[in-house]
C-alpha cells in the first residue's frame, strides 16, 4: 500500500540518517586520533629534548667540577648512565680533538663518527633510532671536553603508543555506540515527518481539517509543517469554493432547463395554433440564450482560473476603447433618464486585450446605469498617473448602493447582494459578471476596487500598468472562437 511504503521509506530514512552519522562520527573519531597521535608524539619528543638538553647541561657541569680527576669522572658518566638504562640513556665524552675519550655501553657503535660535524649546544639532532644532545665542558684551565647525552626514540614511540592506545579504545567504544545514538538522533529529528505522514494519511478530499502541529522550534521541519498547513488551507478553501461553484452552476443551469422542458411539454401535450407554437418557440429561445450566456461564463471563469483568459494583447488606448463603450450606451442612458458623462482628456496607453477590456468596461457601464434612478448620473473618467506609471477608469453613479455587508463578496462567484438591487424585469444577473471583470482586470496585471455608500452611488477604480511599465502578460496557448465569450455584457 503506499503509506506502508512511506513508512517503510521513513523507517529506512532513519536507518540511512543513522548510518551517515556514524560515518562522520567515525570519521571524525579517527581524525582525533590522529590529531591526538601526532600532538602527543610532538610533545614527548619535546619534552624529551627539553630533558636531554639539561642532561648534557648537568653534565658538562659535573665533569667541570671533577676535573682533572678522571677516574671521578668516569666513575660519574657510568653512575648516571646506569640510573637510566630504562630509557636507554647513553653518554660520551669528546676530547678537544674530536676524539671519543669515554662512551657507555647503550652508545651504539659509530655515532660519534655521525656526529663529527655536530657542534650546536642548544638544539637536538635525530640519529637513527636515537635523539643526541651535547654540551662543551667550560672549566677555567681544563680542556675543552664535549660532553653528548642520548635517548633512544623507542622509549618516545612507547610512551606515544600508551597513550594512543587507550584513545583507541575509547574511540572503538564511541564508533560502536555511535550508530545507536545516530539512530535515536534521526530518529528524533524525523518525528515531524511521522507527523506528516500520519497526517496525510487521515486526509481526505472531504475532510481536510487535520494540520500538522507546530512545536514553535522556529526550525526546518517546523517551517515545513507550516507549509503544509497553509498548503491544506488553501486546498480546503479551493475545494469549499469549487463545490460551492459546482452547486451554483447547477442550480443556474437548472432553471432554464426547467423552463425549457415545461416549455415542450406544453407544446406536446395537446395541438396547437401556429401563433402558439411560435410564442413557445421563442420561449424556448430565449431560454437557450440565457442558457448560452451562463455557460459562456462558466467557462470564461474556468479560462481565468487556467490563465487563458487573454487572447490578443497589444498596445491599446485606453481613453477609446471607453469613449466607444460609452457612445454604445449613451442610448440606453437616454431612454432610462440617467445622464452619462465621459470625461477622457488624459491618453491612457496601456498593453491588454482589446476585446476583454472592452466587455469590463461595458459590464461597469451597464452596470451603472441599470443601478440608477431616472434623474441620476453616471459618470467616466480616465487618467494617466505619471507618478507609479499607472493607467486608471473610474465609472461612479448616484444609484441605489451596495450596502456594506455585500461590499466585501461582491467579487465572489454567484454572490448577489440585496434584492432591491435586481435588475428590473424577468431577468436577473447570475452574479458572474463582477467576478469575470476582476479575473479580467488580474489578467492584465491590474487592480479594481470598489466604494459605495447606500443611496448615495457606487465607484468602481480600474488600475491598470502603463504600456511601457506593463509586465508580460500570460495569454491563451491557442486562439478560441470569440463568439464563446457570449457578448459583451455581463451583469452583476
Amino acid at each position: 500500500m503506499p503509506f506502508a511504503r512511506i513508512r517503510d521509506a521513513s523507517y529506512y530514512l532513519r536507518v540511512r540518517l543513522a548510518a551517515w552519522y556514524g560515518a562522520v562520527f567515525a570519521g571524525l573519531v579517527l581524525v582525533a586520533l590522529l590529531i591526538v597521535y601526532e600532538g602527543s608524539r610532538h610533545t614527548i619528543i619535546r619534552e624529551t629534548d627539553e630533558r636531554l638538553l639539561e642532561d648534557a647541561k648537568e653534565t658538562s657541569q659535573a665533569v667541570a667540577q671533577l676535573h682533572p680527576d678522571r677516574r671521578r669522572v668516569e666513575e660519574m658518566l657510568a653512575r648516571k648512565a646506569d640510573t637510566h638504562t630504562h630509557e636507554r640513556l647513553f653518554l660520551q665524552l669528546i676530547d678537544p680533538d674530536g676524539d671519543l675519550s669515554w662512551s657507555s655501553k647503550e652508545a651504539p657503535p659509530g655515532i660519534d663518527e655521525d656526529l663529527r660535524d655536530f657542534t650546536d649546544e642548544v638544539a637536538v639532532r635525530e640519529v637513527g633510532v636515537f635523539r643526541v644532545a651535547q654540551r662543551y665542558v667550560d672549566a677555567a684551565g681544563a680542556p675543552r671536553f664535549l660532553v653528548r647525552v642520548g635517548a633512544s626514540q623507542e622509549q618516545i614511540d612507547a610512551a606515544v603508543w600508551k597513550r594512543t592506545r587507550v584513545m583507541m579504545v575509547a574511540g572503538l567504544l564511541i564508533i560502536i555506540l555511535a550508530p545507536l545514538g545516530g539512530y535515536w538522533v534521526a530518529g528524533s529529528a524525523i518525528q515531524p515527518l511521522t507527523s506528516i505522514i500520519h497526517t496525510a494519511q487521515r486526509l481526505r478530499p472531504t475532510q481536510l481539517s487535520d494540520r500538522l502541529p507546530i512545536r514553535g522550534t522556529g526550525d526546518e521541519l517546523d517551517q515545513l509543517s507550516g507549509t503544509i498547513n497553509r498548503f491544506l488551507d488553501r486546498i480546503g478553501e479551493y475545494l469549499a469554493r469549487n463545490r460551492e461553484f459546482v452547486a451554483n452552476a447547477a442550480h443556474e443551469l437548472r432553471s432554464p432547463l426547467a423552463a425549457i422542458r415545461s416549455s415542450v411539454e406544453v407544446a406536446l401535450n395537446a395541438s396547437r395554433t401556429t401563433a402558439e407554437y411560435q410564442a413557445l418557440l421563442e420561449t424556448v429561445a430565449d431560454e437557450c440564450s440565457q442558457l448560452t450566456s451562463l455557460v459562456n461564463q462558466l467557462l470564461l471563469l474556468a479560462e481565468s482560473d487556467a490563465g487563458r483568459v487573454l487572447r490578443h494583447v497589444e498596445p491599446l488606448q485606453l481613453d477609446r476603447l471607453v469613449d466607444s463603450s460609452a457612445e454604445m450606451f449613451r442610448g440606453v442612458a437616454e431612454e432610462r433618464g440617467v445622464v452619462l458623462e465621459a470625461d477622457l482628456h488624459d491618453k491612457v496607453r496601456i498593453l491588454g486585450d482589446a476585446a476583454r477590456l472592452r466587455q469590463v468596461i461595458n459590464n461597469l457601464i451597464d452596470n451603472a446605469v441599470k443601478f440608477t434612478p431616472a434623474g441620476g448620473r453616471v459618470r467616466i473618467e480616465t487618467e494617466c498617473r505619471e507618478g507609479d506609471r499607472k493607467g486608471v477608469l473610474r465609472v461612479s453613479d448616484t444609484g441605489c448602493g451596495i450596502p456594506a455587508h455585500d461590499l466585501a463578496h461582491v467579487f465572489e462567484r454567484f454572490y448577489r447582494g440585496d434584492k432591491s438591487r435586481e435588475r428590473e424585469g424577468p431577468s436577473r444577473g447570475t452574479g458572474l459578471g463582477l467576478a469575470i471583470t476582476r479575473a479580467i482586470i488580474h489578467a492584465h496585471a491590474g487592480e479594481i476596487e470598489v466604494v459605495s455608500s447606500v443611496g448615495r452611488g457606487t465607484t468602481f477604480l480600474i488600475t491598470l500598468p502603463l504600456a511601457d511599465a506593463a509586465p508580460q502578460l500570460d495569454t491563451a496557448d491557442k486562439p478560441i472562437d470569440r463568439s464563446a465569450v457570449g457578448g459583451s455584457q455581463v451583469g452583476r
